[in-house]
């Protein structure tokens, strides 16, 4: 796999990073530069069923890291506002620092996962049109679904994150439509900058999404989740990343 030509690991070094890390995640931590920057570095971790089930597959932080990089790149060409600033190395991203809104919105156009499990919904049925569903963003409570109106209770508006993730979807739909794979589901998280502005934050890569090949494969977290293949896991990652350089730029 080659690295992207416009990353050059130098321009790490002439950044400063403040140790320790602001917040350590399953898969990431974020760290501090200064008053309006962060630095996210994604780990060669994948985990599942709340951090259960773990493994260190090499190469698939800068593997997600180089995703990310590439679809926050094509949705800021969209429109979209996003954190992604730049990404210095193979595995660490430049992000604006952002306050997260404690809520994950997902997005389903396939029905699976838990809207199959919680509901009399049937695997593979087409949802039309898609589901927008927010979850607190609370591993201690389970991270459990929240109505627009308890949202509202929390003091934060959904309308906007509901807009943006609408959009969001469109977008990589149309994108991952051209790799031949169908967007079952996808999460997404926000953040506000200091002047209000709302950002997509976080990432968006097979970790966050659900992606089915035309033969109904899953390309995505649940190879790990199903079978724990790490090795099978790489090879899907890494045919995505070859795929959406080809489409992305």
């Amino acid at each position: 796999m080659e690295a992207n030509p416009n990353n050059n690991p130098d321009k790490l070094h002439r950044i400063i990073i403040k140790h320790p890390a602001l917040t350590e995640g399953k898969v990431k931590s974020v760290y501090d530069v200064d008053a309006h920057r962060v630095m996210i570095k994604y780990h060669d971790k994948v985990t599942a069923f709340d951090g259960k089930k773990k493994a260190k597959p090499e190469t698939k932080g800068r593997i997600c890291c180089l995703i990310s990089e590439l679809l926050f790149t094509y949705l800021e060409k969209q429109g979209v506002k996003t954190h992604y600033i730049d990404c210095p190395s193979l595995d660490t991203m430049l992000c604006r620092k952002l306050t997260i809104v404690p809520i994950e919105v997902i997005v389903r156009n396939i029905a699976a996962g838990s809207v199959v499990k919680n509901t009399t919904l049937d695997e593979g049925m087409v949802i039309s049109p898609p589901l927008v569903e927010y979850f607190l963003k609370d591993d201690a409570k389970g991270d459990p679904l929240l109505t627009p109106d308890r949202i509202r209770l929390m003091g934060i508006d959904p309308e906007p994150m509901y807009h943006i993730a609408k959009d969001v979807n469109l977008h990589l739909q149309e994108i991952f439509s051209q790799l031949d794979l169908d967007v079952v589901d996808f999460k997404l998280e926000f953040g506000y900058d200091a002047d209000g502005e709302l950002y997509v934050a976080d990432e968006i890569s097979p970790d966050s999404m659900r992606l089915w090949g035309k033969d109904g494969r899953s390309n995505d977290k649940d190879i790990f989740r199903k079978y724990g293949s790490d090795e099978a896991l790489i090879a899907a990652y890494g045919d995505i990343l070859v795929g959406l350089r080809q489409f992305a730029v």
